[in-house]
Order: structure tokens, then sequence, then C-alpha cells
């Protein structure tokens, strides 16, 4: 996927390479089939992919248009969490549920309650909750 650039030559820290629009389509098809797989109805994936429901339904069925650098940070960290889920539970089956589950590391809240805040740190949150479950960064 993402090829790592040099930031600071000096320093020589790395980033990953912007996401290309052919990579932004492909997370988004992925995306979208994690969403039936979690069962989240279009209302809550327009929220989650900060989208028109009218919007997020076109692209649902007929391809993506053009996604911004916010979608592209949203999309990745949707397939982050896929990624982390899947690495954590062996039974793809328990990745999907989890999603919707209540957990104590959220007050009792589903992961789900808390990503369907609409904000990108919403994602973000979830996905470091899982990152470091998994002992990740």
């Amino acid at each position: 996927m993402a090829q790592l650039q040099p930031v600071d030559t000096r320093t020589q820290e790395f980033r990953p390479a912007p996401i290309t629009d052919d990579e932004a389509a492909a997370m988004f098809r992925a995306t979208v089939n994690l969403f039936r797989l979690w069962e989240i109805t279009d209302e809550q994936a327009a929220i989650l992919l900060d989208l028109p429901l009218r919007t997020y339904r076109r692209w649902k069925a007929e391809g993506p248009g053009r996604i911004d650098r916010d979608g592209r940070a949203r999309l990745s960290n949707m397939i982050g969490i896929h990624k982390a889920l899947r690495l954590i539970f062996r039974e793809p089956q328990r990745a999907y549920r989890w999603i919707s589950r209540p957990n104590e590391a959220f007050d009792g809240h589903t992961a789900l309650d808390i990503m369907l805040g609409g904000e990108l740190t919403d994602l973000m949150r979830v996905r470091r909750y899982l990152d470091a479950e998994r002992g990740g960064w």
C-alpha cells in the first residue's frame, strides 16, 4: 500500500506516503463490506464517514467520488480497527460483534457508540484502544 517517505533527512524520520485515489477507492469498498459485517446501517455509515446519507448511498451503489483527506483518514482508521480486531480475535464473528458489545474501557458504551460521536478523533480513540490491547502502536 503506501510507501514511506522521508520527512526530515537529518533525523531520518519517516511517514507514510499520501493515500492515492485508487487506494482510497479500494479502502471505501472494503469499508462498505466491513460495515455489512458489523451490521452498520447506512445512516450510521454516513456518520462514521462524515458524508451526507444520499452521498454515502450513491457511492455505495456506484463507487466513491473524490475522497478528501479527512475521508481518507476515516477510512484508514476503519481498516486499522478491523485489522486490530482480526489480530485480537481468532474467530472473525467475535471480531465483527465486538463493535456493538458494551465495553468497560468505554464506560459501558460500545465502540460503535464512541465512533458515532462523528468526529475523526472518536474513530482514532477506538483504534488506539485496540492497538494498545493487541500490543501494537
